[in-house]
């Protein structure tokens, strides 16, 4: 993905569960588009198969619930063949895709998706699946941390009580106690209809992950490892000045994902023992 090499697109994004294991629905959603002939045709020759670019991150779930008895079976390519093939415009929130099994500090996380269209016509939305050590609300409320950028009322509308004593920077609320180094994530996608280079995109992703400190706390934590993927459809161009535009998209990246963790929480229902969001007093 880096701008100095040879592949200057992507064919899909895969986003998983699964830990290691998970990485294999990437192999599932690429042995499907290279069957097609989608991918990158290094040798045009009908003997050689093109050779899907498909970058993928996952999440660590195993230890919170359900079968893991596959053996050398485990299901994900599987699994990530059904998503392909399942694709649409409809994204399921909550307990649903890489955030079915995902746990947010003290209770369920979940799969969050937010958009915005801005005023010159620019589409920019993000896609989370909340995994996180740190907590995604504010210390003693059922309020979000990322309640500023709320849009019509999305994940509750609730607000902090403006006659609470200021809380203490060392309470973060319903974070995990009990963490364990490289067992949380907050694996997330941005998509804009904007014409970036790769360049342009990589500093939209920069932008972007501000939007995971708007939301959850601590972020980028040690028992973290936080991904922010950025996918340039490239429809429409962006207006000079240029850098502008790109400070411009790359803020509105940082809302929709901070809205978009919020709503994959807010949407979760309890799982394996882990109480939901809907269930804080």
């Amino acid at each position: 993905l880096e701008p100095h090499n040879l592949v200057q697109t992507v064919d899909a994004i895969v986003l998983s569960g699964g830990s290691v294991y998970g990485l294999a629905a990437a192999d599932g959603v690429a042995a499907i588009m290279g069957a097609a002939g989608k991918g990158f045709k290094l040798a045009a020759r009908p003997d050689v198969p093109p050779s899907p670019i498909v970058p993928a991150a996952i999440l660590y779930d195993l230890a919170n619930g359900g079968n893991k008895a596959w053996g050398e079976a485990p299901p994900y390519a599987k699994l990530g063949a059904l998503a392909y093939r399942n694709a649409s415009q409809d994204v399921p929130l909550g307990n649903a895709g890489a955030g079915y099994g995902a746990f947010a500090g003290g209770f369920k996380g979940g799969q969050g998706a937010a958009s915005y269209v801005s005023a010159d016509g620019v589409t920019v939305g993000a896609l989370a699946c909340v995994n996180a050590f740190g907590s995604v609300v504010m210390p003693g409320s059922k309020t979000f941390w990322s309640w500023p950028f709320e849009q019509n009322g999305e994940f509750g509308g609730l607000r902090p009580d403006p006659a609470a004593q200021p809380f203490s920077p060392e309470d973060w609320g319903y974070s995990k106690a009990d963490a364990l180094p490289r067992t949380n994530t907050t694996i997330s996608c941005i998509a804009t209809d904007a014409a970036l280079t790769r360049v342009e995109a990589q500093r939209v992703a920069q932008m972007a992950s501000a939007g995971l400190a708007r939301a959850i706390r601590p972020i980028f934590a040690p028992s973290d490892g936080d991904v922010v993927f950025v996918l340039a459809a490239g429809g429409k161009q962006l207006a000079e000045p240029r850098s502008f535009a790109i400070a411009k998209i790359g803020n509105l990246a940082a809302d929709c994902l901070a809205r978009a963790v919020a709503r994959g929480v807010y949407e979760a229902a309890p799982l394996a023992g882990r109480p939901a969001w809907r269930d804080l007093p």
